[in-house]
Parts: structure tokens; sequence; C-alpha cells
């Protein structure tokens, strides 16, 4: 059989040969190259020789995992059992499970003993609630070599630095970021700047501008996968749409969703004890971007959501799950006009009461309208975001068929002739209009995705990593919602309505409320050079 020579008279066989003794072609670039075909040769694939099932070690996504706090373990371990990904790195400013809080005190630690197959497993340091890198590090170690032992594992690194990290595993296709919200934006910057792929946790940022930055690198690298978690979990829009779209509630004017979020604390007061930094704690690490301070418990691990430097508060937390198919259903792009509602704090000082001003946490409840312009046929529409327990006025219809209280987490859709009350995903609709007292969802309650979900979205991620192809849930598409969850935060940390020229992104009206749509970076953190 005649061998076949390449387009510039090259046998790949022999070019490939001289570049592996030179060592000049890597495993990611001989993956690229291989798969456009330059590389032509035949050779008996590696999962063939391992067996069924089996995918070999140059074949799977490597991926850096960042943020080993309760959370990032608790997703951790599902990502440890995708066989076609090897986590080879965790990063986390915390070294050891000291100071750790979550639900509850076994509840993590019980999933870990039965995913790594150790059922005296422990995390060390004060051995209550699991957390920190090392933890991090036992874990992938203890699965990968206890559940994957075919992989012929090679022990993964840690890091307390993110930047070393980066720096210094040449070899890494992607990073999963599951750090607090102030580090998102820049860390995700400072993977796409290196061609990584990007897996991340919700939101984008939690500073306008810098979300901004982030979406607009991502559309820049169409080749390298960005997706948002949340995509996953968000609910179906096609019945709602389908009652919209057929009048059933005449013209749309308003779109409420509520949470019963925050389920964390939001201090009234900055702290004022001093509390020594933990021992293993890189304080600012932790820190990054954000000005330097003293440390506090109740700035980090779970609690960080509720403070405006290090959080994005209850919309982003809860929002990108219930909102993104309504943004994308109902083409909501930028806000023109953001009021804010909210609780407020009072403390006593010299006997006589006193308001806290408050720019530094966000309040215990509040109600944000959006003030949204028509686009295309969808008229004018207000969005209205409740947390902290408050909700709607209980619709007059749910009150003629018995029902006097709304869910503690829900939507609802209203038009000058019906309302569509629906769960906090888009579960269960239920439309009442003037004809019909209630009708039931007719179509199926599946969105344009889910026909996926019988593929492991994590599995998923990996196999659109390894062709370089986007899917639903990248960070682009998420544009108009990462607007909507920092202009709510600028907002209540201004107090004030405020009008949004989207084209300059820029408040119109309250001028000093600018500076809270960006974040003032601290020597080495800025993103033009991290």
């Amino acid at each position: 059989m005649k061998k076949e020579i390449s387009k510039n008279g090259i046998d790949p066989d022999a070019e490939e040969m001289s570049a592996a003794k030179s060592g000049t072609i890597d495993r990611r670039n001989f993956i690229k190259v291989a798969g456009a075909g330059a590389l032509a040769f035949s050779i008996v694939p590696r999962h063939v020789l391992g067996g069924r099932g089996f995918i070999a070690p140059s074949d799977k996504l490597t991926m850096a995992y960042v943020g080993c706090g309760t959370q990032g373990l608790r997703e951790l371990l599902p990502l440890l059992a995708v066989t076609d990904v090897q986590v080879i790195a965790v990063c986390d400013p915390n070294r050891d499970a000291v100071g750790y809080r979550d639900w509850d005190k076994t509840g993590l630690r019980n999933e870990i003993r039965k995913a790594i197959n150790q059922p005296d497993w422990l995390p060390g340091g004060e051995n209550i609630i699991p957390g920190g890198r090392e933890v991090g590090k036992n874990v992938v170690d203890s699965f990968y070599g206890n559940i994957r032992k075919a992989d012929n594992y090679k022990a993964c690194n840690a890091y307390a630095d993110y930047r070393e990290l980066l720096e210094k595993e040449k070899d890494l296709d992607a990073v999963k970021i599951m750090t607090p919200d102030h580090l998102h934006g820049l860390f995700a910057i400072a993977a796409l700047k290196r061609n990584k792929h990007v897996l991340m946790h919700k939101p984008v940022s939690n500073r306008l501008l810098e979300g901004k930055a982030v979406i607009e690198l991502a559309r820049q690298k169409p080749n390298i996968v960005t997706h948002l978690v949340p995509w996953d979990s968000n609910g179906s829009m096609d019945q709602v749409l389908a009652w919209i779209n057929d009048g059933k509630i005449g013209k749309l004017k308003e779109i409420h969703n509520w949470t019963n979020r925050p389920v964390w604390p939001q201090y009234p007061t900055l702290p004022t004890e001093y509390v020594p930094i933990p021992d293993g704690l890189d304080w600012q690490l932790w820190l990054g971007p954000e000005a330097d301070r003293p440390y506090s418990p109740n700035f980090t691990n779970m609690v960080f959501r509720g403070w405006f430097d290090f959080g994005g508060g209850s919309m982003a937390d809860m929002g990108h799950y219930s909102l993104w198919t309504v943004f994308n259903a109902l083409k909501l792009t930028s806000p023109e006009i953001i009021v804010p509602n909210l609780t407020h704090y009072v403390g006593m000082g010299d006997h006589t009461p006193n308001f806290v001003h408050n720019d530094f946490s966000f309040p215990s409840g509040c109600t944000v309208k959006f003030k949204y312009p028509a686009n295309g046929d969808r008229p004018p529409v207000d969005l209205y975001w409740w947390d902290g327990g408050i909700r709607p006025t209980v619709p007059e219809e749910l009150i003629a068929i018995g029902e006097e209280d709304l869910p503690a987490e829900g939507m609802m859709f209203i038009g000058d002739k019906g309302k569509i009350l629906t769960g906090f995903n888009i579960q269960n609709p239920r439309l009442f209009s003037k004809k019909n007292k209630e009708e039931k969802a007719t179509v199926p309650a599946i969105n344009s995705y889910e026909h996926s979900k019988m593929i492991d979205a994590l599995t998923l991620f990996a196999k659109n990593c390894k062709a370089g192809t986007q899917y639903p849930g990248s960070f682009p598409e998420a544009e108009g919602l990462t607007e909507a969850v920092n202009l709510y935060a600028a907002s209540l940390r201004s107090q004030k309505l405020l009008k949004y020229d989207a084209s300059t992104r820029l408040v119109t009206n309250v001028a000093d409320a600018n500076k809270y749509l960006k974040r003032e970076y601290r020597r080495g953190w800025d993103p033009a050079t991290i």
C-alpha cells in the first residue's frame, strides 16, 4: 500500500518521529495537530489496548480544580467519575480543613467517604467539616487510586496561588472555578488569556465591567469553551412562551421571581473584633484583588456571598438558575431603569436609635425592579426580583380557588388579561386568564437543550472542549443576566433609582454609583497583568 505524503512533501510518520525526538511537540499540541489531520499516521487506539471503556491518559481533558471549599469539594466528586477528565491540580489559599461551615457536620464527609471508598476517612484539621487544598488533593488522589486504578494515575499537585498554578501546569487544558464570587472574573480572564477552557459557577463576576471583560474575551476565542454551571439546572420556557405568544395573558407587563435566600447571615455591621488568621490560610491570596483588611471568619467560606466586596447577593446566587432561560426567551438585554426597595438596619447608640448606612453588605431582604425596553415584538416589560422572604401579593386568582399563599420560591408572569404562575425554575406552569380559572401545561416541560441531559453535563463539557465547539450555557449567552445581577448590587449599594446607558456602560443619573460597576485592583491583581 502506497504511503500518503503530506501537502508539504513530508512523510507524516517521519515528521512525528522527528518532533518526538527533538521534544518540540507536547501532548496538547500533538492532539490539536492530529485532530486537524496534519499528522495522519495509523496507530492502534490506546483504548483498544486498555480494554472496553478505557480512555488513554493522552486523550483525557486535563483540568485544574480551583476552590476547595465545601461546595467545591461537593462538586469535585462527580467530576472525578468522568472518565474523559483528569484532575491534575487543585488550588485554594486555605491549606487545611479549619473553620469551614456547611449545611450539616457530617453530610459532606460521608459523601466523600462513599465516593473514595474509604469508610473511615477524616478530613484532618478540626476533623469536622472538610475543606482546603490538602483535602482536595487527598480526595483526588484517593479517588483515582481506589476507583480508577487502570488510569496509572500520577498524584495531582496542590497550589495556594492560582497564578502559580497557571505558570507551572504547562499541560493543562481547562479549569473549573469554584472560588468566592470576587475571584470568578479575574480567574476566568487569566485562564482565557492562556487559552484554557473554563467551567465556572455563578456569577461571571460580581462587578459589571469585569464581567463584560470576561464575556468579550470569551467571544474573541470561539474555540475555547466556556460554560456557566447553572445553565444545566435551568427550567423550560416552552409552555410559558407558547401561552404568551398565543395571547393567553394578553400583553406581557411584569415578570416576578422570588426566593427565600439569603440562607446565610447578612451582617449589618462590619467585624470589629480582631481574630487571628488560621494557620494555613493565606489571607492575602484569599482577598486577591480586594483591598487589605483584618481577617474575619465572617468574610469567608459559606458567608462571603452577603458582602458587596466578595459576593453577589441572593440574585447572583439564585437568579442564574431561574432567569437565564427567561432572558433568552423574552430577549431581555439591558435595563434602562433599576429601582431598589430594601430593608434597613437600626442600631441604638447613646440611648437613641440611629440608622446604619450600609454600603458594605446586602440587605436582609429587598425588591429590585428592572425596566426593560421593547425588543422586536415584545413590549416593554418590568422584571421584579424579590429576596429575603419578601414575596409579591397573593394573586386574586389563587385566592378564588382556595390557595391563600405563595410558595417560598416561585415565578409569575403578569399580562393585562391573565397570569402564569410557576415554580422557581419555571416548573409546573399554571395559566389563569379571564376565560379560564386555571389551565395546566400542555407543552412537555423540556427546554431546547434538555434532551442532552441523558449525557452527563460534565462529560458534555469535556467532549466539547476536545472538539473546540461551544454549546449552550457559554459566558456570552449570560451577558444580559450578568448585567442584571451586577446592576442589582449597584442599586442596593447606592440605595437609589439608577438610570443605565448600556452603550456607555454608565449610570447617568447618579455619577457616584459608577464606582460600584468596577473594581479597584490591588497591585499584582490587575487583569492586564495576571
